[in-house]
């Protein structure tokens, strides 16, 4: 998910600008590392609410202009605006690892007191297998209900690699884009979520009504793959609550550098395992590390892995060969190929490929080609090796142990399940039964339709803002939406948001408070776009 930024100047510390980090646009970790370079020729203008006398939302069922409906709103956005930095800032500095099981608890804490803070009336934690997830209600008397979607945790971090604490939720002087607060979680996903809590504050607190009301499902193992969210999801009283929804929406900073939007209607799933190859397992080999010498007269379990991870992929590693896994992937659709071909030419293909630091796209396609290869295909992934001695120096062992990290990318209609069982078979098949399969997270691909009314609704704000968005038929990255889209909820999801951050999963990562770009809104242009956003949700037929 990609965000972005406006802001009013105020007075903050800055410590020293973090050292520049080279990220991808449109930074959703390893859900959204899609396209985010968009056509550098456009020009955006402000949105029409920090101007006067545009037509608006309906108040009371009669037509208004909108700063007549909103200006109290808006005010009371710039009076909280230190208020909601530094409750953004709390939400960061909490650490809340679910890969290393680090201040989970408090960080569900954390989640719960905000959001009953913000007028949730019911805020419940729900235990699971894992780490607990949360339901809550907030119930505003209006005639239509969103479902809400938030995640508490994020990914690890290398303090070292960061050029201000992680934890430390640091407002910097970032050029080309003014104040920001960096931290981890900053962008995926404690940003977002903090400035559409601002926006239910600021609501509140100028007197008006909520124009929706809301029920929320959040879970803490988002970045573990969600291993466990269906057991939140899936509990009757949560289940009946929402299929009382028009839909799901996540906050998202939805804007690239030069204020473009690139909208989704859906994503990819994913499929997260370990494959481990030991002597232990294979019966052949060491059972333990020994002297490399040996070499000439044992088997290597590490290089039976690499053999079985050849097997997985075509000669050149691009095209999945596993019996079964893409029999059921869908092609793309007419609708979908005019999409890809309108995106095409209105993204910029040589700042894509400089933000990703690439010269060529596989098989050195098109850029067209590319972005329909991106969004269409499946894919099996190495994410990282590891076997033996990694230190300084050589260390002559022969491994008793190595284990691959994969991902395999899902497109419609393939599932994880299906996928996981063709990886066992296929390596059954192919004399690589012994190697584990350890699947650590995944779930199936999302779709929405581009009717559906958040679509519309969400399209409506983005244009009122000047932004006409490009929209592609899905991310390449993957969220576990699918419990929301599928049976038996079978909801249409999506994101929303201005607002500018990247450097999700990398150091640096980053959410722009006070915007010195006049295409990005700041922390007070996103909150008042989740404002006008939800009340455009009211009044979306």
């Amino acid at each position: 998910m990609s965000n972005k930024a406006n802001g009013k100047s105020k007075k903050h510390s800055s410590p020293a600008q973090p050292a520049a980090n080279p990220t991808v646009t449109n930074p959703f970790d390893r859900r959204s590392f899609m396209v985010g370079a968009a056509a550098g020729a456009v020009t955006l203008a402000l949105p029409r609410w920090m101007n006067a006398g545009e037509t608006g939302f309906f108040s009371g069922g009669a037509p208004a202009t909108l700063d007549e409906d909103l200006n109290p709103i808006r005010a009371e956005i710039t009076r909280r605006h230190d208020e909601t930095v530094k409750r953004m800032q709390t939400w960061i500095r909490q650490p809340s690892i679910a890969a290393e099981n680090r201040g989970m608890n408090e960080g569900c804490e954390l989640t719960m007191q905000m959001l009953r803070e913000a007028g949730f009336q019911q805020v419940t934690k729900v235990p699971t297998a894992g780490q607990p997830g949360i339901f809550a209600t907030l119930d505003a008397g209006a005639p239509k209900t969103l479902g809400l979607y938030f995640m508490y945790d994020v990914k690890q971090v290398d303090p070292s690699e960061w050029s201000s604490p992680p934890w430390d939720a640091s407002l910097v002087d970032k050029p080309g884009f003014g104040k920001v607060v960096v931290g981890r979680g900053a962008v995926n996903q404690k940003g977002p979520e903090a400035t559409f809590i601002a926006a239910l504050h600021a609501i509140r607190g100028a007197g008006r009504k909520l124009p929706v009301n809301f029920v929320l499902v959040a879970e803490g193992e988002e970045e573990i793959g969600s291993p466990h969210f269906p057991q939140v999801v899936r509990r009757p009283e949560v289940l009946a609550a929402l299929k009382r929804t028009m839909g799901i929406f996540m906050p998202f900073a939805a804007q690239d550098p030069d204020g473009q939007v690139t909208a989704f209607l859906g994503a990819k799933g994913v499929v997260e395992l370990e494959l481990v190859s030991s002597g232990e397992k294979w019966g052949r080999g060491p059972k333990a590390d020994i002297h490399s010498s040996n070499k000439a007269r044992l088997d290597s379990p590490a290089w039976h892995l690499v053999k079985a991870l050849n097997t997985l992929v075509s000669a050149d590693g691009n095209e999945p060969a596993i019996a079964g896994f893409a029999d059921k992937a869908r092609p793309l659709s007419a609708q979908e190929k005019a999409m890809i071909a309108e995106a095409a030419r209105r993204f910029d293909e040589k700042t894509l490929m400089k933000q990703m630091g690439v010269a060529h796209w596989v098989h050195d396609v098109s850029f067209q080609e590319s972005l329909e290869l991106l969004v269409s295909r499946p894919t099996v992934n190495i994410e990282g090796l590891v076997g033996g001695y990694t230190g300084p120096g050589g260390k002559t062992i022969l491994p008793h142990r190595a284990v691959a990290k994969i991902d395999m990318r899902l497109v419609p209609d393939m599932t994880a399940a299906e996928a996981l069982a063709a990886l066992k078979a296929h390596l059954v098949k192919n004399g690589f039964g012994d190697i584990e399969v350890n699947m650590t997270g995944g779930y199936d691909p999302t779709t929405t339709p581009a009717d559906a009314a958040l679509v519309r609704a969400e399209h409506a704000v983005y244009k009122r803002a000047g932004i006409d968005p490009i929209v592609m038929p899905r991310l390449a990255g993957s969220w576990p939406g699918y419990v929301f889209t599928g049976a038996p909820l079978n909801l249409p999801a999506g994101h929303f948001g201005l607002g500018h951050g990247s450097g999700a999963h990398a150091p640096n990562e980053y959410y722009v408070i006070e915007s010195s770009n006049p295409k990005v809104q700041g922390i007070d242009g996103s909150v008042m776009s989740y404002v006008e956003y939800l009340y455009e949700v009211a009044r979306t037929a």
